[in-house]
C-alpha cells in the first residue's frame, strides 16, 4: 500500500484476552501489526493474550489502549465499522473486498472497527464511521467470532500488499532435457525385456505415448531423481 499508510485494526471493548491474541495472530498472518484497543474489559496487558497469539507478540507489545473509540480513531481519515447490522444508521455499505480496494487509493489513515464479542459494535461506534463493512453471510447464522472477522478483513487488505505465497519459495524449475531423457531411457530399458513395446508394429506409437506421459508433468530434477531411484529399486532382484 504505497499511497497510504497501513490501516489500523481497532478492537472496541474486547472481552477475552484469548480473542485479542487470536486477532493479533490473524493480523500478522496478513502483514498488519498496528492494533488499537478500546477499553478492554479485563484491562491490558492481558496474560491470556500471549499464548493465543501464537508468536504474534510484536502486535501485542505495540498495541495502544484508548478510553473511547473516538480517541482511538482520532488520527484516521477513513473509519470502517464491521457489522452485519446497520443499527438504523444510513451509511455506505461495502463488502470486505470493496473496502480493501478503496483503502490504498485514498490519502490518510484508515481504521477498521471490530465490536465486542457478545454484542458487536453499538450505535455510537457505528456513528463514528463513514462506511459500514459487512460480508454476505447466512442470514440465519450471521455471527462471526472476533478473530474470524479480523482475518476476513485483513485477508482482503493483504491482496494489495507485497506478500509472497509460502509455497512459491520451494518451487523448483523443470529438470533439464538431459535428465528427462535419462528418465525416459531408464523406463524403456526396464520395459523392453517385459515386452511392453509388443507388438512390433505399435513400438513407435507406444514409445511416443510413453514419452508424452513422462514429459507432460514438467518434473524438476529432484522428482526425476526420485523416479529413477524407484525404477532402480524395482529392477533389483529380491533377496532370499
Amino acid at each position: 500500500m504505497a499511497d497510504a499508510p497501513p490501516p489500523v485494526i481497532v478492537l472496541v471493548r474486547p472481552q477475552l484476552g484469548e480473542n485479542i491474541g487470536k486477532a493479533a495472530r490473524a493480523m500478522l498472518n496478513f502483514g498488519f501489526a498496528e492494533m488499537r484497543l478500546v477499553a478492554p474489559r479485563d484491562g491490558w496487558p492481558n496474560p491470556s493474550a500471549g499464548p493465543a497469539a501464537a508468536g504474534a507478540d510484536i502486535v501485542l507489545e505495540q498495541a495502544q489502549v484508548f478510553a473511547t473509540t473516538a480517541e482511538a480513531v482520532a488520527d484516521c481519515a477513513h473509519v470502517y465499522a464491521t457489522t452485519v447490522r446497520k443499527r438504523g444508521v444510513t451509511k455506505t455499505v461495502l463488502t470486505p473486498e470493496q473496502a480493501a480496494q478503496e483503502v490504498p487509493a485514498q490519502p490518510g489513515r484508515s481504521a477498521f472497527l471490530f465490536g465486542p464479542e457478545r454484542s458487536g459494535l453499538d450505535a455510537e461506534d457505528v456513528a463514528l464511521s463513514r462506511t459500514i463493512v459487512t460480508a454476505p453471510i447466512n442470514p440465519e447464522f450471521g455471527s462471526l467470532n472476533l478473530a474470524q472477522a479480523v482475518i476476513l478483513i485483513t485477508y482482503e487488505l493483504s491482496k494489495h500488499q507485497d506478500l509472497v505465497m509460502p509455497t512459491q519459495e520451494d518451487v523448483l524449475p523443470p529438470a533439464p532435457q538431459e535428465d528427462l531423457e535419462g528418465l525416459i531411457n531408464h523406463f524403456e530399458t526396464l520395459l523392453e525385456p517385459k515386452r511392453y513395446f509388443f507388438p512390433e508394429d505399435r513400438r513407435v506409437a507406444t514409445r511416443h505415448n510413453l514419452r508424452g506421459l513422462l514429459t507432460k508433468p514438467g518434473w524438476n530434477h529432484l522428482e526425476v531423481r526420485t523416479l529413477r531411484g524407484v525404477l532402480s529399486a524395482l529392477a533389483k532382484q529380491p533377496r532370499d
